[in-house]
């Protein structure tokens, strides 16, 4: 899967990453060493997330529902999360939650409005 931002033209990710289920939801990015360039890890249907037992910082892009034509508007993003600073809290309007390696959002130029393509 990839995840483009359809506004300014950026790849977010080139390889994303489901987490599917509960546990996989709640595993999430724990324990791994990083995340490089161009991965990504999308967490489909969540509002929030956590930075407990986590390696690395992260960005974190907050989307809503798809639109009819299948893209999702950002609804919040949150760069550079540092490791072990709890929880983010729950975004209104959310309904899933792209984790990408930390600078991804200020290298994409991606803002809160934006329209994204997750597929």
């Amino acid at each position: 899967m990839t995840a483009r931002d359809v506004d300014s033209g950026a790849t977010l990710a080139s390889s994303l990453e489901v987490a599917r289920g509960f546990l996989g939801r709640f595993m999430g990015l724990m324990g791994r060493p990083a995340l490089a360039a161009g991965q990504g890890l999308w967490l489909p249907g969540d509002n929030g997330i956590h930075m407990f037992f986590m390696r690395f910082p992260i960005d974190a892009v907050f989307v809503g529902r798809p639109d009819a034509d299948g893209l999702r508007h950002v609804v919040a993003l949150r760069p550079g999360l540092t490791p072990w600073t709890g929880i983010v809290p729950f975004i209104a309007g959310a309904h899933g939650v792209l984790e990408l390696p930390a600078g991804t959002i200020a290298a994409s130029g991606t803002l809160a409005g934006h329209r994204l393509a997750i597929g």
